[in-house]
Formats: structure tokens, C-alpha cells, sequence
């Protein structure tokens, strides 16, 4: 699909879908047209903010200690059975690889769904006393599932990039705090960093990781009011190492199970999550941080008078990068409004604009991508006054969002209250009977329904029900308040 850039012009708060395909193309993220079918080429632009997403997502987790490394794609099949919940959930959705040529395999082999069982055999024999622990470990890799929902670039698709942390510990306790830990850190890079609010929530117990005591996720929404998760951290228990022998020996001699964690930021789906917040009807709007190119410059010459307008852009350029900076100079046989659409819509954070007027007065017009306002600033001063503008786009972009997604938070106290909420988008607080299995089936009645799902339990308010409060769905006595939305 080809586009001209000086032609985006979609509300996507009006419509999202349209908003996204497009931005998809124009601004060349994504191609879907990759001939096996749930599969995504991810193009230039998006792959170096990812790539960016991912290094201040590893500087985090490193800084807490967990050390990096790489590990198998290929999963041997009696690895994958070991825990019964674990393959219970994910074997419906692997990819087997059956044959090496025309051989065939003496046992069938899994790309990776998620990396437990490829990581915790080694586990076990890494670990044999208490001084082995804690073991902290992340692995930034591609992950394979066989979707059966709709495939949407970045949102979706049959083989996604993430991160995982896989932690052991000797007690519950240390492993609990690893949980906080790692939502931590999730508000760190997502919300402070790339301007992402959202809300952990305490999974209910049939919606938990396959294998999982408890599942704590992060959600956040789209524009069209729809839920998308962002990471997720899950405590474990025992329910692996016993399955897989991670085991110590404590003080006294005996033998001990390891407690463990594990986290999974998906950076692929966040990169969703940041275009759709931040975006507007030009196009993308990007987070300093992981903007390819923070600044463009754009000479603005008559015709035959571009040599000291390029020669000075060149060394604003030099100064620039000196100090990290990631600039380009925009020499296309362009008209100026073209360029300046064409960076809009790719989200470049700041513009320099130069021509003859502010060559002469020795300065340069900067254009902020986040509010559309220019300022004149003095050469001298621009170094200065770039790293100011990054920080305040920065901290306007995060507030803005912030005010957007808190308007969107409601509480609805019955069923046809809740329905009315949600047809407007957004997340509503609801009273229920419970987040033990026994409430699955008012779960799935408004799923069934409505297309509502519960999210849980918001994990930063332990307000529970005062005791005259009903589920909205079967009027038992509601036991806790849990958020529900419509997700992707």
C-alpha cells in the first residue's frame, strides 16, 4: 500500500482501526504480507525504537540483578509435559518441528511458546545449595504461538518479541517481593519512560498463567477504549521446581524446592500500546527516548541559496550529535510543507527549521512534535534548550495520557449499568462474587453475553465490598470489586 504522507489526516479517537492500519503503512512499521499466514515483517522505523525499548528494559533489570542469556528455540516435547497445567494451556497453541530434512525426528521438538521448559532443566543444574540462590536471569527473545484470534500488527500475531525474566529463590517470601519488583520496574520503563499509565491487576484463578500460584498484569487502553495487557509477572510457587527438581540443600541438610517468578514484558505489544497513546491525527507522536531520529533538520532555501543553509546545518548537526543526539538533515527535492508532514507523521520529536531570516540572526525555529509550537532559539543556546524541550515533552506526554486514561476508569454497580459504561470504552470497577474458580461461570456468562472480560483485582487498592454489595452477574454476596473491559 503506498501513501502520501502530507494526506494522513484520521481521528483516531473516532476511528481507531482505520488510524492504526494506516499508520501502519505510511509510516512504514509493518508489512503483513509476509506469505505465511499470522506472521509480520516488522520494517526499519519500528525495529529501532524496539531495539531502544528493549535496551532501557534490560538496563532496569540488569541494574536489580538479573543477568542476561540466550537460550534454545527448539523445546524437547517430554520437557514441554512436565508440568500438567503448564502444557495444558500452551500445547494447543505450539508449533512442532517434526523432520530435520527428510528425517524424521526421533521426538518431536516445540519452538518456543514461552521459555519454562526450556530454561528450568538448566536450572536444576545450576542450583544445588542455598549459596546458588537467588538465580536471576532474563532472555530477550522471539516467542511462537498458533493465534486463533485475529492478527494485528504489534497487538497480535503468531510470533512476537519479548522478554523474559525467569528468578529462584528460597522462600515465598523473597519471591513476593520479586513480583513488586518487577511491576516496578514495568512503571519505570512503560509509564515514566515512554508515557504508558496503567493499572496491575491480580488476575482472577482461571484466568493465571498455565502452571502459576498468582498472575499480576499490567493493563492499559487503546484509543477506542479497548484493553490491551501489557506485562505480566507471575509467582510461581514450588509448582515448577518440583516438576523439574530445582532444588537445594539447606543450613540443616535437607533437601529444598526453589520459589519462583517469572515476567514478561512483551516489547512488541508496548510498542502498540506507545503509538496508539500518543498519536494523533497527523500520525505518530514518539517518546524522545526511543524516536529514531529525536531531531530532523529542514533547510529552507530560495532557489540557488542552500549552500550556507547546508553548511551550517551540517554543524548543527556535528554539535548535536556530539551530545548524543540522533539528527538528520532532510536534503530531499521536497517542498518544506511535505517534509514537515512526512516527519509528523513519523513522530520525529523535534524539527529544526532554517532559512535565510534565521541564518542571518543566527538562530533557528524548533517545532515540538507533541504540541505543535515552534520556538525561536539562538544557536548558541540550542544544545540547552533541546535537552529541556525532550524532558518537558516528555513529562507533558505522560500527563496528558495520564488524564486521558483516568477518565476512563468508572464503577458500575449492576450488570445493565456496566454494559452502558463499556459501550463507551474504558474499564469499570465492578462488585463480584469472587476471583476463586467458583466465579468462573459469571465470568464467562458476561463474556458470553456482553464480550466483557473481568481483568481482576486492582492490585495498589485493597477496598473490598462493604458487605451489602451483590455480583453484578449471579447476586451473591460480592466478595471483592474487580475491573472488566473488552480487550484485544
Amino acid at each position: 500500500m503506498q501513501m502520501k504522507q502530507r494526506e494522513f489526516k484520521i481521528d483516531k479517537e473516532t476511528n481507531f482501526s482505520e488510524w492504526y492500519n494506516t499508520i501502519i503503512y505510511g509510516a512504514e512499521l509493518a508489512d503483513i504480507r509476509y506469505n505465511v499466514k499470522g506472521f509480520v515483517v516488522f520494517r526499519p522505523w519500528a525495529v529501532a525504537a524496539m531495539k531502544r525499548m528493549y535496551a532501557a528494559y534490560e538496563k532496569e533489570l540488569e541494574k536489580t540483578g538479573h543477568g542476561p542469556a540466550w537460550f534454545p528455540a527448539l523445546i524437547p516435547e517430554k520437557n514441554l509435559m512436565k508440568e500438567a497445567k503448564h502444557v495444558e494451556g500452551f500445547v494447543p497453541e505450539v508449533f512442532w518441528v517434526e523432520k530435520a530434512g527428510e528425517t524424521k525426528l526421533e521426538e518431536r521438538l516445540a519452538m518456543r511458546p514461552t521459555s519454562e521448559t526450556a530454561m528450568y532443566p538448566m536450572y536444576a543444574l545450576w542450583i544445588q545449595s542455598a549459596s546458588d540462590l537467588p538465580l536471576k536471569i532474563y532472555h530477550s527473545s522471539q516467542v511462537w504461538r498458533h493465534e486463533t484470534k485475529a492478527t494485528k500488527p504489534f497487538i497480535r500475531s503468531r510470533e512476537f518479541y519479548w522478554i523474559e525474566a525467569h528468578d529462584v529463590y528460597a522462600t515465598r517470601e523473597e519471591s513476593e517481593a520479586q513480583v513488586r519488583e518487577d511491576m516496578q520496574i514495568a512503571r519505570k520503563v512503560i509509564t515514566q519512560k515512554l508515557g504508558v499509565p496503567f493499572v496491575f491487576f491480580q488476575r482472577p484463578q482461571w484466568d493465571k498463567f498455565p502452571g502459576a500460584l498468582h498472575t499480576f498484569a499490567a493493563d492499559t487502553l487503546m484509543p477506542d477504549g479497548k484493553v490491551i495487557q501489557q506485562p505480566s509477572t507471575h509467582l510461581l510457587g514450588q509448582n515448577f521446581s518440583k516438576a523439574f527438581d530445582i532444588s537445594f540443600t539447606d543450613e540443616k541438610g535437607n533437601k529444598q524446592f526453589g520459589w519462583q517468578t517469572c515476567y514478561g514484558p512483551a516489547i512488541s505489544r508496548i510498542y502498540a500500546s506507545v503509538i496508539s497513546m500518543h498519536g494523533d491525527s497527523k500520525g505518530l507522536v514518539l517518546p524522545p527516548i526511543i524516536a529514531p531520529i529525536q531531531i530532523v533538520i529542514v533547510p529552507i532555501a530560495r532557489k540557488g541559496s542552500g549552500d550556507p543553509l547546508v553548511k551550517k546545518a551540517l554543524q548543527i548537526k556535528e554539535a548535536l550529535e556530539q551530545k548524543d543526539w540522533r539528527v538528520h538533515i532532510d536534503s530531499r527535492d521536497k517542498t518544506p510543507g511535505f517534509k514537515f508532514n512526512d516527519w509528523e507523521m513519523k513522530g520525529v520529536p523535534m524539527r529544526i527549521e532554517m532559512g535565510e531570516r534565521e541564518l542571518e540572526k543566527l538562530s533557528v525555529t524548533l517545532a515540538l512534535r507533541d504540541s505543535g509550537e515552534k520556538r525561536t532559539v539562538l544557536e548558541k543556546d540550542l544544545e540547552k534548550r533541546v535537552m529541556q524541550e525532550a524532558e518537558a515533552m516528555t513529562k507533558r506526554m505522560l500527563e496528558k495520557a495520564e488524564k486521558w486514561f483516568t477518565a476512563r476508569l468508572n464503577t458500575a454497580s449492576t450488570e445493565k449499568d456496566l454494559v452502558k459504561r463499556l459501550d463507551k470504552g474504558g474499564m469499570v470497577r465492578i462488585p463480584f462474587c469472587t476471583l476463586e474458580m467458583n466465579g468462573m461461570p459469571c465470568a464467562e456468562s458476561l463474556k458470553k453475553k456482553h464480550a466483557i472480560d473481568v481483568r481482576g483485582t486492582r492490585y495498589d487498592q485493597k477496598e473490598k465490598p462493604s458487605g451489602k454489595e451483590t455480583c453484578v452477574m449471579c447476586g451473591k454476596t460480592a466478595a471483592v470489586y474487580v475491573f472488566a473491559g473488552r480487550q484485544y
